[in-house]
């Protein structure tokens, strides 16, 4: 469970905010605030996982409070603004909030963006070590191009290394992911019976083999990658096993 609160200053557009976060079962309110100063102590007194905040309030503001809780945008609470003037959004987004509902928002529109709240909220506890569930679940979460990208590890073809980035491909994706990752680092993140590093540069989803000619093996979609000396006994020998011979 994600667990929020809710803050804004009109009584109505804070019910309104209450009675959306009870309705989407992975968001917990723990607390509902008509201002910041009165979640500033909220939150000092247990720690939250995502605010939906009001930016026009008396005191202190939305953005600001924001700002002074965010210091860390990794470790801080996920922001999701909510607000009648459209001129803040830039603002909004300096402060590292995930979403910007106008109002008068409609459900869906505040679904989407509890959605994201989910998502960053499970790349941060996947982020914080859970690295065995990603495997069980068959997904892994790379950055990219300043977003974060999930990836179906079944959809992996290859993957290549290009000096300190990677280039994944996928066979779901037009383009391959470009990250700024390590070949050990994703390695520890892929399931051993299912890749194998060929190459220095390589590593292949042996679920997605066309073809092995001489020393290149033919991924599904048509690409020719070279087996690497170092890696030729190791792929030869698992090539081997399951050749049908009479």
């Amino acid at each position: 469970m994600i667990k929020c609160i809710a803050v804004d200053d009109e009584p109505l557009a804070l019910k309104k905010l209450v009675t959306y976060i009870n309705k989407i079962p992975y968001l917990q309110l723990m607390a509902q605030c008509l201002s910041a100063t009165e979640a500033q102590q909220f939150i000092d007194s247990q720690p939250i996982d995502a605010i939906f905040l009001d930016i026009n309030m008396p005191d202190l503001n939305g953005l600001d409070f924001a700002k002074s809780l965010n210091q860390d945008h990794s470790k801080g609470p996920i922001m999701v603004f909510t607000t009648a003037y459209s001129e803040y959004a830039i603002e909004g987004y300096k402060a590292n909030a995930v979403g910007y509902l106008l109002k008068p928002y409609d459900f869906d529109e505040f679904e989407a963006a509890a959605q994201k709240v989910h998502d960053i909220a499970e790349i941060r506890q996947q982020a914080a070590g859970e690295v065995s569930t990603q495997v069980d679940d068959g997904i892994i979460y790379v950055k990219s191009d300043y977003k974060i990208v999930r990836i179906d590890i079944d959809k992996i073809c290859y993957i290549e290394a290009m000096s300190e980035y990677l280039r994944i491909s996928c066979e779901d994706r037009d383009k391959p992911v470009i990250v700024l990752l390590s070949m050990k680092k994703i390695e520890e993140h892929l399931p051993a019976g299912q890749f194998m590093r060929i190459h220095r540069s390589f590593i292949i989803n042996l679920d997605k083999i066309s073809e092995v000619k001489k020393n290149h093996v033919i991924i599904d979609g048509g690409a020719s990658l070279p087996i690497g000396d170092n890696y030729k006994d190791a792929f030869l020998g698992y090539i081997s096993k399951r050749i049908l011979t009479k």
